[in-house]
C-alpha cells in the first residue's frame, strides 16, 4: 500500500488506484461471478461448496454490508461483506476478481472494514475461514490476525481470527 492506502502492483511499482463504495442490486451479479472465481478452486478440497458461495448476496448489499472495489473506469475489482456482530465487527467475505489478484485490492477491502470499524468504536474485527484455505491461515496473520480457536461450525471446519483495533486518533 502506498501512503495514500492505494494498492500497490508489486510488478511495476505503480499504485493501482481503486474506489470503495457500497455494492447496488446492480453489483450481484458481477460480486456472484467473483464469488465463482474466487472460491470454486476450494470446492474438490473442501467436499462441497465453501459457505461464501452460498451466501444471500441480495440481502447482504440490500443491508448495507457490501462494499465493491472498482477502478477508475468504474470497473469490477473485488467486494468485501461485513457487518456488526456483538462487540466487533464480522468480516464475512472478501473477494478480488481474478484479473485484480495480488495487486493489493483484497489489503485495500479489509484494510476498509477495519478503518470502518474503527470509526464506529468496534476494538476489533472478527472473521473467520475454511480450514481448507490454506492461504487464508497465513494471509491472516501477515494482516495482523491472530488465530483464536478452530472447530467445526455449519458442517465446515473453521478457523477463526480476530483483529484488535487501536481507537482512532486525530
Amino acid at each position: 500500500m502506498t501512503a495514500t492506502g492505494d494498492p500497490v502492483d508489486r510488478t511495476s511499482r505503480k499504485a493501482l488506484p481503486c474506489g470503495i463504495r457500497r455494492a447496488t442490486t446492480a453489483d450481484e451479479t458481477a460480486i456472484r461471478a467473483c464469488v465463482r472465481e474466487a472460491y470454486g478452486r476450494y470446492v474438490a478440497d473442501i467436499g462441497r461448496e465453501p459457505a461464501p458461495m452460498q451466501a444471500d448476496y441480495a440481502r447482504h448489499i440490500a443491508a448495507g454490508e457490501t462494499w465493491v472495489a472498482t477502478a477508475p473506469d468504474g470497473g469490477f475489482l473485488g467486494f468485501v461483506v461485513f457487518y456488526p456482530d456483538g462487540s466487533a465487527m464480522h468480516l464475512d467475505s472478501v473477494a478480488v476478481a481474478r484479473h485484480a489478484e495480488r495487486r493489493g485490492i483484497g489489503r485495500a477491502l479489509i484494510g476498509f472494514c477495519e478503518e470502518t470499524a474503527r470509526r464506529a468504536g468496534f476494538g476489533a474485527v472478527r472473521l473467520y475461514t475454511n480450514a481448507k484455505m490454506t492461504d487464508n491461515l497465513t494471509i491472516y496473520p501477515r494482516l495482523g490476525f491472530r488465530e483464536t480457536g478452530r472447530h467445526r461450525q455449519d458442517g465446515f471446519d473453521r478457523v477463526f481470527f480476530e483483529k484488535r483495533l487501536s481507537p482512532e486518533t486525530g
